[in-house]
Protein backbone atom coordinates (compact mmCIF):
# COMPACT_ATOMS: atom_id res chain seq x y z
CA UNK A 1 0.00 0.00 0.00
CA UNK A 2 1.53 3.91 -1.41
CA UNK A 3 0.74 6.29 1.52
CA UNK A 4 0.45 9.95 0.89
CA UNK A 5 1.07 12.55 3.96
CA UNK A 6 -1.41 15.19 3.86
CA UNK A 7 -1.24 18.08 6.07
CA UNK A 8 -3.66 20.53 6.97
CA UNK A 9 -2.90 24.01 8.31
CA UNK A 10 -5.42 25.79 11.76
CA UNK A 11 -5.12 27.26 14.71
CA UNK A 12 -5.32 26.79 18.58
CA UNK A 13 -9.18 27.92 18.61
CA UNK A 14 -9.97 25.67 15.59
CA UNK A 15 -7.82 22.87 16.19
CA UNK A 16 -10.88 20.15 17.38
CA UNK A 17 -13.17 20.75 14.63
CA UNK A 18 -9.90 20.84 12.09
CA UNK A 19 -9.28 17.59 13.98
CA UNK A 20 -13.21 16.11 13.03
CA UNK A 21 -13.07 17.36 9.81
CA UNK A 22 -9.74 15.11 9.09
CA UNK A 23 -10.84 11.99 10.91
CA UNK A 24 -14.21 12.10 9.46
CA UNK A 25 -13.52 12.59 6.33
CA UNK A 26 -10.23 10.48 5.59
CA UNK A 27 -9.50 6.85 6.93
CA UNK A 28 -6.22 8.03 8.73
CA UNK A 29 -3.71 5.78 8.81
CA UNK A 30 -1.56 4.35 11.68
CA UNK A 31 -4.31 5.87 13.81
CA UNK A 32 -2.62 8.84 14.25
CA UNK A 33 -2.28 12.58 13.65
CA UNK A 34 0.24 14.58 14.45
CA UNK A 35 0.00 18.14 15.33
CA UNK A 36 2.99 20.75 15.18
CA UNK A 37 3.26 24.17 16.60
CA UNK A 38 4.70 26.67 14.27
CA UNK A 39 7.23 28.09 16.69
CA UNK A 40 7.64 31.74 14.74
CA UNK A 41 3.70 32.40 15.43
CA UNK A 42 2.65 29.91 18.52
CA UNK A 43 -0.84 30.39 17.27
CA UNK A 44 -0.63 28.55 14.14
CA UNK A 45 -0.76 24.65 14.16
CA UNK A 46 -0.04 22.20 11.23
CA UNK A 47 -1.70 18.81 11.52
CA UNK A 48 -0.05 15.85 9.83
CA UNK A 49 -1.76 12.63 9.07
CA UNK A 50 -1.08 10.00 6.46
CA UNK A 51 -3.69 8.08 3.70
CA UNK A 52 -3.78 5.58 1.67
CA UNK A 53 -2.38 7.33 -1.90
CA UNK A 54 -4.87 8.05 -4.62
CA UNK A 55 -4.20 9.93 -7.76
CA UNK A 56 -6.65 12.40 -7.12
CA UNK A 57 -7.42 12.55 -3.45
CA UNK A 58 -10.47 14.26 -1.81
CA UNK A 59 -9.89 18.05 -1.84
CA UNK A 60 -12.39 18.42 0.55
CA UNK A 61 -10.55 19.82 3.35
CA UNK A 62 -9.40 23.51 2.93
CA UNK A 63 -5.77 24.19 4.01
CA UNK A 64 -4.63 21.07 3.13
CA UNK A 65 -1.44 20.04 0.76
CA UNK A 66 0.52 17.10 0.52
CA UNK A 67 3.36 16.86 1.99
CA UNK A 68 6.72 14.58 1.91
CA UNK A 69 8.82 13.54 5.17
CA UNK A 70 12.49 13.30 6.01
CA UNK A 71 12.26 10.77 9.31
CA UNK A 72 15.88 11.64 10.38
CA UNK A 73 15.55 14.91 10.42
CA UNK A 74 11.83 15.34 11.03
CA UNK A 75 11.70 17.74 8.08
CA UNK A 76 8.47 18.46 6.84
CA UNK A 77 8.38 19.70 2.86
CA UNK A 78 6.51 20.46 -0.58
CA UNK A 79 8.75 19.22 -3.75
CA UNK A 80 8.49 22.96 -5.04
CA UNK A 81 10.52 23.79 -1.62
CA UNK A 82 12.95 20.85 -1.98
CA UNK A 83 13.76 21.73 -5.10
CA UNK A 84 14.20 26.10 -4.08
CA UNK A 85 16.47 24.28 -1.42
CA UNK A 86 18.72 22.48 -4.07
CA UNK A 87 18.50 25.75 -6.05
CA UNK A 88 19.82 28.28 -2.94
CA UNK A 89 22.52 25.93 -1.95
CA UNK A 90 23.89 24.71 -5.42
CA UNK A 91 24.40 28.65 -7.07
CA UNK A 92 21.05 28.70 -8.87
CA UNK A 93 21.18 25.25 -10.15
CA UNK A 94 18.40 22.38 -9.87
CA UNK A 95 20.42 19.18 -9.89
CA UNK A 96 17.86 16.74 -8.55
CA UNK A 97 21.20 14.39 -7.72
CA UNK A 98 22.13 16.83 -5.00
CA UNK A 99 22.43 15.79 -1.89
CA UNK A 100 20.72 18.03 0.66
CA UNK A 101 21.68 18.17 4.49
CA UNK A 102 18.75 17.33 6.13
CA UNK A 103 20.20 18.05 9.60
CA UNK A 104 20.00 21.75 8.75
CA UNK A 105 16.36 21.33 8.08
CA UNK A 106 15.62 19.65 11.76
CA UNK A 107 12.18 20.53 12.94
CA UNK A 108 11.84 22.45 10.19
CA UNK A 109 8.87 22.68 7.46
CA UNK A 110 9.98 23.62 4.23
CA UNK A 111 7.50 25.60 1.97
CA UNK A 112 7.18 27.85 -0.96
CA UNK A 113 4.83 31.09 -1.57
CA UNK A 114 5.34 33.98 -3.53
CA UNK A 115 7.83 35.21 -1.34
CA UNK A 116 10.01 32.32 -1.95
CA UNK A 117 11.30 29.70 0.41
CA UNK A 118 9.84 29.63 3.62
CA UNK A 119 11.43 27.72 6.72
CA UNK A 120 9.21 27.14 9.53
CA UNK A 121 10.55 26.16 12.80
CA UNK A 122 8.09 23.53 14.26
CA UNK A 123 7.58 21.74 17.21
CA UNK A 124 5.08 18.66 18.93
CA UNK A 125 2.42 20.06 20.12
CA UNK A 126 0.12 17.23 20.23
CA UNK A 127 -0.49 13.59 18.62
CA UNK A 128 -4.20 12.49 18.14
CA UNK A 129 -4.85 9.19 19.11
CA UNK A 130 -7.92 8.51 16.02
CA UNK A 131 -9.45 5.73 17.61
CA UNK A 132 -10.04 7.52 20.97
CA UNK A 133 -10.82 10.35 19.33
CA UNK A 134 -14.59 12.48 20.49
CA UNK A 135 -16.44 12.15 17.68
Amino acid sequence: MKTQLLCTFTTKPRLNETLDIIILNNDVLYEKVYVFQNENDLGQLICTYNIEYKYEYEESIIDTISLHRKKQSNTLYTINALNEVIREKNGGVLDKSYMVDWNEFSNTLLLTNEMGLQKIPTRIFQIVDTTSWKK
